[in-house]
C-alpha cells in the first residue's frame, strides 16, 4: 500500500507510514450480510383447551340439528366455534421469532404490532423451561437474557423442540462472537 501523504510504499497491513507517520487508509472489510437461520412459531398444542371446546360447541350443534330441534340454536354454537379456532389461530400466527447471523428478533401483535431486537453478542444466558404437559408433548419455553439489562429478555414460549432452538441461539452466539 502507498503512503497518500509520502508515497511511501509500506508493509502490507501497517496502520502508520515509516517514514512521515501519516495514517495508513485500511482497506474496507467486505460487507457481512445478516441471513435468517430461522423462524419459530408458537406450537399448535399450546391452543389444545380452545380446540377442545371448539369440537364440544360443533358437537352441542349436531346434536340440536338431528333430530332437528333449533336450527338457530345450532348455528350460534357454529358460529362461536368458528370464532374460538379463528381467535386461536390468529394468536398463534400474530407471535412469532425470527433468529438472524446477526440478532434474534420478536414480533408480537396484529393490528398493533411490537418488535424487539437482541444482538447475539449482547445474550447472557440461554434457558430452557419445561413443565410435565410441555414435556408429553415436547414443548418447552426458551428465555434468552441480555447482558446488557438484566430486566430485558426474550421468551419463546410453547415451542416444539425447545432445546435444538436453544442450541441454535448459542451456536449462533458462539459464531457471531468468533
Amino acid at each position: 500500500m502507498r503512503c497518500p501523504q509520502c508515497g511511501l510504499d509500506t508493509v502490507a497491513g501497517a496502520a502508520f507510514c515509516s517514514r512521515c507517520g501519516a495514517r495508513l487508509l485500511a482497506p474496507r472489510p467486505a460487507a457481512i450480510r445478516e441471513y435468517a437461520l430461522d423462524r419459530i412459531f408458537t406450537s399448535w398444542w399450546r391452543f389444545a383447551g380452545a380446540f377442545a371446546v371448539a369440537f364440544a360447541l360443533v358437537v352441542f350443534a349436531i346434536r340440536d340439528l338431528y333430530p332437528p330441534r333449533s336450527w338457530q340454536r345450532a348455528l350460534i354454537l357454529f358460529a362461536v366455534a368458528a370464532l374460538i379456532l379463528a381467535r386461536a389461530a390468529l394468536a398463534r400466527w400474530s407471535t412469532s421469532w425470527s433468529l438472524t447471523s446477526e440478532r434474534l428478533i420478536e414480533r408480537r401483535g396484529f393490528l398493533s404490532t411490537r418488535r424487539r431486537e437482541l444482538e447475539l453478542a449482547d445474550i447472557r444466558s440461554v434457558e430452557v423451561n419445561r413443565h410435565f404437559l410441555q414435556r408429553l408433548f415436547g414443548l418447552g419455553d426458551v428465555v434468552v437474557a441480555s447482558a446488557a439489562s438484566t430486566d430485558f429478555l426474550i421468551r419463546l414460549e410453547a415451542i416444539p423442540d425447545p432445546e435444538a432452538v436453544a442450541e441454535t441461539v448459542r451456536q449462533a452466539r458462539l459464531k457471531r462472537l468468533a
